[in-house]
C-alpha cells in the first residue's frame, strides 16, 4: 500500500510541476483523511518562510504519539526575468497511532514566529478498522508463499485486489434534476499504468464533466470489510432528458498492476520476492436510474427550469424617445439545469420592434448541478411617443428539495416615451452605388450593309402598322391591372407573409441541410427552429416576440388542424431545444428530425390549401 501511494504522490508532482513559491507566512497542519487502527501514520505541521519556535501541539487523547516531532529544513530560489525568489519551508513530523475506531478531530496546533503567534488549520481524521480478512490471509500466507516459491503459483489480480464502482449520488432524481455519477478506483496493489479507457455513453442524459484536481491523492475507503486505497477517475453531472427508467451501461479500464510472482530470490539484503506486472481489465457495474415525472400541475409560466434559483430584473431607462432602445435584464441565479432554462416571455407594446434577446452564461459546474448566473438581455425599439406599459414577467421553476413549483416575477414597468427627433432612427440604411464605365470613346449608330426598300410598298395603313399600336396598347391594360392586383396584395402585409412563409421555412431547412452535412449539431437545430418559429410567425400572422407552443396549437385548431400535426410540430420544438444541449446525436437522428420537420410543412401546406385557408 505504500508504493501505491508513493506511485500517485509522484504522479501528483508532476502533473502540478511542483510547489509555487509564497513570501507570505502560512502553518498548516497535514494528514490521512482515513487510517487503519492500530497502523502507523504521520502528522505533519509545516511552516514556511519563516523559523518558529514554542510549538505548541494539542492533546490527542485518542492516538499515541509514537515519535516525534522531527524537524526537517528545506529551501529553495528562482530567479525569473532577472527577479529572485526564495521559499523555504519547516516541517514537524509525528508518528501516531490510532487507539479505536471512528470519527475525530485534531484541534489546531500553535507556534511562535517574531512576536506573533500562528495556529495552524484542525484536521478530520476518520480510522476505520483492520480487514477482516487479515487474520486468514496471515495464517494461509505460508501455504502461498511456499506454492509460489516453488514455482507453481501464477500471477493475477483477483476480483476483491482492484476494481471500479460506478457511484450515484442520486438513484431516483426528477427529470431535469442534476446528479453526478462517480467511478472509482479501489485497490490494493501498486498501479504501475492505465491502458485503454472507455466509459459509458450517456444516452437520454445532457452531460457535464466534474473538474478533477489534477494533485489528488489516494484516499482510504472501507468497502465490504476490507480496507482500500481509493481515486476518483472521472466525475460526471448528469440531468435526465426524460422519465422513467434509463440505463446507464458498463464501462471499461485497462490497468496494469505490480504483483508478487510467487519466486523469491536471494539478494544482498536477503530473500525478496519478485513482482511481475499483470495487466486486468475493470469493468464498471451497470446502473439504472429510476427518473420521476415532474408534477402535472405546471403553471404556463414554467421555464423548463430544475433546481433553485432566484430572479433579478432591471431596466435602462423608462423614459426615452421614440426609436431609441429599451434594455429590459434579467439575471436568473442559483443552481440547477441553468443551460435548458428557457427565457421568459415579455409582452412588449404591439408597435415596438422587438429583437432576439441575448443570453450570458456564466456558470460552474458543481456536484449538485450547475451554478451561476444566467442573463438575459431584451432590446424593444418604441417607434412611437405615448404611455406605455411592460406587464410583469413570471418565472416557474420546480424546487425538488421541497417538490413543489416556485415562482418568481418581475414588477411590471412604466414607460414614457417623448417624441423622437426628425430622421432619427435605430437602423441606417445606406445605398451603395457603383459609376457607370465606358469602355469606348466612339460608338457607331449602325454597322453594316443598307437594306433598300420598294417605293411601291406603304406602311402607312397596313395590318403591321395597326398592330404597332394595338399590341403595345393590350399589353399596357394588361399590365395595369396586375399592377393593381399587386398592390392591392402588398398593402395586405398579412397575407403576404403568409403566402410566402412555406417558402422562407423551406430556405431555411436547405441551410440546416447544409449543416447536417457538416455534422454541426448545434448549428442544424437552432435553423431547424427558426425554420419552424418563423414558419408560424408568418402563417399565422402572429409577431415572433408574442409567439408560443399554447397559442400555436389555439390558433391551429382554429384552423381545423387535427392535434396529432399540431402535436408533432411541438414534439419537434422540444426535440430540438433539448438536442442542442444533449450529448452528440447520431447523424440518423438529424436525419430523421429534418424529414419530420419536412413532412410536416408539406402536410401542413396541404390541409390549409384544401381548406382554403
Amino acid at each position: 500500500m505504500k508504493r501505491i501511494y508513493i506511485f500517485f504522490l509522484l504522479f501528483a508532482v508532476l502533473l502540478t510541476g511542483g510547489g509555487k513559491a509564497f513570501g507570505q507566512v502560512t502553518f498548516k497542519a497535514s494528514a490521512p483523511a482515513a487510517v487503519v487502527e492500530g497502523e502507523q501514520f504521520r502528522l505533519s505541521f509545516i511552516l514556511t518562510n519563516e523559523v518558529g519556535k514554542d510549538l505548541r501541539v494539542p492533546d490527542l487523547p485518542d492516538f499515541d504519539i509514537l515519535f516525534g516531532p522531527t524537524t526537517t529544513t528545506s529551501s529553495s530560489q528562482q530567479i525569473i526575468n532577472g527577479k529572485t525568489t526564495s521559499h523555504s519551508s519547516v516541517t514537524y513530523t509525528y508518528i501516531l497511532m490510532a487507539k479505536k475506531t471512528g470519527k475525530f478531530t485534531i484541534p489546531p496546533a500553535l507556534i511562535k514566529v517574531g512576536g506573533s503567534n500562528y495556529e495552524s488549520n484542525s484536521l478530520q481524521i476518520e480510522v476505520l478498522p483492520p480487514d477482516e480478512s487479515s487474520s486468514r490471509s496471515s495464517s494461509a500466507g505460508g501455504s502461498r508463499g511456499e506454492e509460489r516459491s516453488s514455482g507453481k503459483g501464477t500471477a493475477t489480480v483477483s476480483a476483491d485486489e482492484a476494481f471500479i464502482r460506478a457511484i450515484v449520488s442520486k438513484n431516483d432524481p426528477y427529470e431535469q434534476e442534476g446528479f453526478t455519477v462517480t467511478f472509482r478506483l479501489y485497490t490494493t496493489l501498486n498501479v504501475v499504468n492505465f491502458g485503454k479507457i472507455q466509459f459509458p455513453e450517456f444516452e437520454g442524459f445532457m452531460v457535464e464533466e466534474v473538474e478533477l484536481p489534477s494533485n489528488q491523492q489516494l484516499q482510504l475507503e472501507r468497502f465490504n470489510g476490507r480496507n482500500y486505497f481509493t481515486a476518483d477517475l472521472r466525475k460526471t453531472l448528469l440531468f435526465p432528458q426524460r422519465s422513467g427508467q434509463i440505463s446507464i451501461p458498463r464501462g471499461s479500464l485497462e490497468m496494469v498492476f505490480s504483483v508478487p510472482s510467487g519466486r523469491r530470490v536471494s539478494t544482498f539484503f536477503g530473500t525478496q520476492e519478485v513482482m511481475v506486472d499483470v495487466k486486468k481489465e475493470l469493468v464498471t457495474n451497470p446502473l439504472s436510474i429510476n427518473v420521476k415525472p415532474l408534477p402535472a400541475n405546471r403553471p404556463p409560466s414554467y421555464a423548463n427550469a430544475v433546481g433553485a434559483f432566484t430572479l433579478k430584473s432591471g431596466i435602462n431607462s423608462t423614459e426615452v424617445k421614440a426609436n431609441e432602445a429599451i434594455t429590459v435584464t434579467l439575471e436568473i441565479s442559483g443552481t440547477g439545469n441553468m443551460k435548458l432554462i428557457r427565457n421568459p416571455e415579455i409582452d412588449f407594446p404591439s408597435n415596438f420592434e422587438v429583437y432576439d434577446p441575448t443570453v450570458t452564461n456564466s456558470l460552474n459546474v458543481t456536484t449538485n448541478g450547475l451554478t451561476g448566473i444566467r442573463k438575459i438581455e431584451y432590446m424593444a425599439i418604441p417607434r412611437y411617443e405615448g404611455s406605455y406599459t411592460i406587464p410583469a414577467v413570471e418565472f416557474t421553476y420546480f424546487d425538488p428539495t421541497k417538490n413543489r413549483y416556485e415562482t418568481l416575477s418581475m414588477p411590471e414597468q412604466k414607460l414614457r416615451i417623448a417624441k423622437g427627433d426628425p430622421g432619427s432612427s435605430a437602423v441606417s440604411t445606406f445605398v451603395n452605388r457603383q459609376d457607370v464605365r465606358v469602355e469606348q470613346d466612339i460608338r457607331f449608330l449602325k454597322t453594316g450593309e443598307p437594306a433598300y426598300l420598294s417605293t411601291t410598298a406603304f406602311f402607312v395603313g397596313s395590318l403591321n402598322y395597326w398592330l404597332w399600336y394595338l399590341i403595345p396598347l393590350i399589353l399596357l391594360i394588361v399590365l395595369y391591372i396586375i399592377n393593381q392586383k399587386q398592390a392591392r396584395e402588398n398593402a395586405n402585409v398579412a397575407l403576404m407573409r403568409t403566402r410566402k412563409a412555406n417558402k422562407t421555412a423551406i430556405k431555411r431547412l436547405k441551410t440546416a441541410n447544409r449543416y447536417l452535412k457538416e455534422q454541426d449539431k448545434e448549428h442544424f437545430y437552432d435553423e431547424v427552429l427558426r425554420a419552424i418559429w418563423g414558419y408560424f410567425s408568418d402563417k399565422l400572422s402572429i409577431p415572433l416576440a408574442r409567439l408560443s407552443r399554447n397559442n400555436i396549437e389555439e390558433e391551429l385548431s382554429r384552423k381545423g388542424i387535427s392535434e396529432e400535426l399540431a402535436g408533432r410540430f411541438i414534439e419537434i420544438l422540444n426535440t430540438c431545444e433539448f438536442a442542442r444541449y444533449a450529448p452528440a446525436e447520431s447523424n440518423a437522428e438529424m436525419d430523421r428530425i429534418y424529414n419530420d420537420t419536412m413532412k410536416a410543412i408539406e402536410e401542413m401546406e396541404n390541409r390549409l390549401r384544401k381548406a382554403g385557408k
